[in-house]
């Protein structure tokens, strides 16, 4: 019989799974500033509204329906903020993805309906809120939202979805179609555009670019602008160069469709060094007075 060093490792299949949980810092600007926060008494602290991952749901998304369930608050989110990573029973990590929220709509909380999980809540400015964060970690977050908390506006980046390939296409190639696997990315971009208020939608005139932002157009009850200066035959530097600064110009959160070969000239006009996009990937420039401070890159399925 071999050595217990020397038999085989066995995977422990008991062992649960890590944790994935996203929230926010919702800031307003009442009252010198205040942000959002959460009593549970389960664990008797103060904190931050977060949750659980649900299985296929984007990060994103479970930032903003974390806030709403926990708060009756609606966010759209702004900056991110540095991850949380420790420990939890059973061996397992538990990692907590947050951003600055800012708040759509209503911000009062005396309507919503305590319960087990959250049995108070409301909005307090920095000292307080300083005073009764229960963690290090998010009185860390809370100085870092105090130092950043300027208003920001957002420009997500869009490689089209996948289509068609152009050896198998017989028509003209600006009106390759998507295949599913590109429909379903383009219908993956809903929730991830919502979750950042998106509210300007921006694409080249290409059919697979207009495809790909089209079902988050129609979900929200927007128009597209569809740009010739930023297809892949019509791009230039000037044209390319109007719609940019067109945008960062504006405080309007948008998106903007584009292609592969174009997209370097869009990030070197943003100022931005990224690897080539896969087929429906995005980068999330968030942005002030024309600068970009800072940048997440996601690829949607």
């Amino acid at each position: 019989m071999a050595p217990k060093d020397l038999l085989p490792a066995v995977a422990d299949t008991t062992r649960k799974p890590d944790v994935t949980a996203a929230g926010a810092v919702v800031f307003r600007k009442d009252n010198g500033g205040e942000v959002l926060l959460v009593h549970r008494p389960k664990y008797d602290d103060w904190a931050w509204p977060k949750g659980k991952q649900e299985p296929g749901e984007h990060i994103t998304t479970t930032a903003v329906r974390e806030v709403l369930e926990e708060t009756g608050v609606e966010i759209r989110l702004s900056r991110p903020l540095p991850r949380q990573l420790y420990g939890i029973s059973g061996g397992r990590t538990k990692t907590v993805q947050y951003w600055i929220g800012q708040v759509i709509g209503d911000p009062d909380t005396s309507s919503y309906p305590v319960n087990e999980e959250i049995d108070e809540l409301g909005w307090f400015g920095f000292d307080k809120a300083r005073q009764l964060l229960t963690y290090a970690d998010d009185v860390a977050q809370l100085d870092r939202v105090a130092m950043r908390h300027k208003r920001t506006s957002t420009l997500i980046i869009v490689r089209h979805a996948r289509a068609t390939k152009r050896g198998t296409w017989k028509g003209d190639d600006d009106e390759r179609p998507l295949t599913a696997v590109g429909r379903l990315q383009a219908r993956s971009l809903i929730p991830v555009l919502s979750a950042f208020g998106v509210t300007r939608v921006v694409s080249s005139d290409s059919l697979r670019c207009l495809r790909t932002l089209s079902p988050y157009a129609r979900d929200h009850v927007l128009g597209i602008d569809a740009v010739p200066g930023i297809n892949e035959v019509d791009a230039t530097r000037v044209t390319i160069a109007t719609t940019v600064r067109g945008l960062l110009e504006s405080r309007e959160n948008a998106v903007l469709c584009s292609h592969r070969p174009v997209l370097p000239k869009v990030f070197d006009l943003l100022g931005i060094t990224e690897e080539p996009l896969s087929p429906g990937e995005i980068i999330v420039c968030h942005h002030r007075k024309r600068h970009v401070l800072s940048t997440e890159r996601y690829l949607v399925r």
